[in-house]
This record gives structure tokens, sequence and C-alpha cells, in this order.
């Protein structure tokens, strides 16, 4: 018999993935299966054979976190926000507790993911950790002394729906979001956001891996695409900077993987940087795409 302390369940649109981490954080199992497609009733199910097939497996009963896009509305108890749109509406957490017969910690992926690598990844040991995800979309999560950063609101660290900082005046308004404004910080910094970008100046579609590995090779206008890049996501951190102060900021999502981020973003947010030195650093994640699922693990303290 192992001893388990603590399920992670990562809710996706396409796959969901449960890990199961013993006392010191050490991974003793994980599956993954399909998510159902707008099917929340099966949703729902699926999560529920998850738990009950690794506590049989385990000889455990564990506690449960979960991980999911959007978020719980304080006021109703609802999910919002959430791109799985059967999600939205539904009093997720509350139809789990039923089913699993205990309590529940829901979060928002990019809180799981902040959660994670402040606790054993490369945010650990640090008092305030930003994590960013840039990827297909842009969202962030702010962990304070282990604790993760939910607000009143519940939409702590919602920083890839705010406009971009400073812009420039080939920056306005900025393209349009899924959210219904325009220039969010998400239109700019988001791999769809570096291919539109591209298109606009260059005229030529790319996708954004391509577009990294053209402007190693001395392509222009690639170069030039990764420099506007660098300069938004500059003035983006740099405004987070200013207000939470955090000792690190960990990056994931495919858009990490540009390893010239690490160097050329901070080289450059103390322009706009409202200090005479910074110290924050901005590293690439440890745990990568696990970060989420090991994030939701670790909900529960």
């Amino acid at each position: 018999m192992v001893t388990v302390i603590r399920f992670g369940i990562d809710l996706g649109g396409t796959k969901t993935e449960i890990v199961a981490l013993d006392v010191d954080g050490r991974e003793v199992l994980r599956r993954r299966v399909p998510t159902p497609r707008d099917d929340y009733a099966g949703t729902l199910r699926m999560i529920a054979a998850l738990v009950g097939d690794a506590e049989a497996e385990l000889s455990c009963r564990a506690t449960v976190g979960i991980g999911t896009p959007g978020s719980l509305s304080p006021a109703t108890g609802l999910l919002r926000g959430s791109n799985s749109v059967c999600l939205n509406g539904k009093p997720i957490k509350a139809d789990i507790e039923a089913l699993l017969q205990r309590e529940v910690r829901i979060a928002n992926d990019a809180n799981c993911f902040a959660l994670s690598e402040a606790t054993d990844g490369t945010g650990r040991g640090a008092d305030i950790v930003l994590g960013v995800i840039l990827g297909t979309g842009v969202g962030s999560g702010i962990v304070v002394h282990g604790r993760v950063l939910t607000g009143a609101n519940a939409i702590g660290g919602e920083w890839g729906h705010n406009p971009l900082p400073w812009p420039d005046d080939d920056e306005r308004p900025g393209a349009p979001c899924f959210c219904g404004k325009h220039g969010c910080i998400e239109t700019f910094l988001s791999g769809p956001g570096m291919e539109r970008d591209h298109l606009a100046v260059s005229g030529a579609r790319v996708p954004a891996q391509q577009i990294v590995q053209r402007a190693a090779s001395g392509d222009a206008d690639a170069e030039a695409t990764l420099v506007r890049y660098e300069r938004r996501l500059a003035k983006a951190l740099a405004h987070v900077v200013n207000i939470v102060d955090p000792n690190v900021i960990v990056v994931g999502g495919g858009m990490s993987n540009i390893d010239r981020l690490y160097v050329n973003v901070p080289a450059q947010w103390g322009h706009w940087v409202f200090s005479d030195v910074v110290d924050t650093c901005l590293v690439r994640h440890r745990h990568g795409d696990s970060s989420g699922v090991r994030g939701a693990a670790w909900l529960w303290e």
C-alpha cells in the first residue's frame, strides 16, 4: 500500500489527466483519458471514475484538487469563463463533491501552474511567484508564501485580459479578443497573436514555431517579429512587477520554449519598472505540461 495524500486532476478540453503524489511529492500514478466532448454529465462521471480507479489501485483515500479552465464565481458557485463551454454555468464543485462524498478544491489551471512551480518547481523558495502561461491563450497565477492569490472576485492573475500597457501608436486599438475587448495582452503574446502580427507586417502566414526557427536562421522578417514580441512581453510583465513585485516569474506554455526570451526580456523591462533595480528573475518552468496537474494536487497544503 502506497501512502498517498493528494490527487491532482487537470481537466482539459480534449484530455483529462490525474496524478497521485505521495507524502514527499513523488508521483506514484498517472493516467490520461479523453475528455467527453460537450457532455457535462459525462465529464462528472469521468472524474469520479478516475478517482475511484486510482484509489482502488493504490488502496487509499486521497484528497482531490482539480484544475480547470475558467473559475468559480464567488457569488453563485458556478463555473464561468471556461473555453469548455459545457462547464459554464454549472455547479461543478458541488456536483463532484456529491459524487466523491468529500470536499474537493478547484482552481483555475493557470493558478495550478503557478502553485506547482512555486511548490517544487523553479519558483520554489520564493516569497512571491508569478506563473505565466504563453500558449494558445495567455494567463497567469500568483502565489504568495505558498498560497494562491485568488482575490475577492476569484480573478487574481487574469493578466491576459488587461490591455497591453504603454502601447505604441501602431498597437492601438489592437486586435479583437474573444472576451469582447480590443488589444488584450492575449491578442499580442499568445502563439496566434505572434502569427497574426507576423502576417500583418510581413504578409506571410507562418506558425509561431517556424517564426522562431526562421529568426534563428537569419530571416529578417521573423527576427523583427520576435523583437516586437519581446518588447511587448517586457512591457506586459513590467506592469505586473510594478503591482505585485514578484521574486520570480515562471513561464510555461508553448512560447516558453523560446530561449532568447529569458535574456532579452529582462534586458528591456527596466525601462518600464518603477525602480532603480529589477531583481525579479524570469525563468522557464520545471514541470512543463505536468505543472497544471501537480498544482491541482498541491491545492491541498
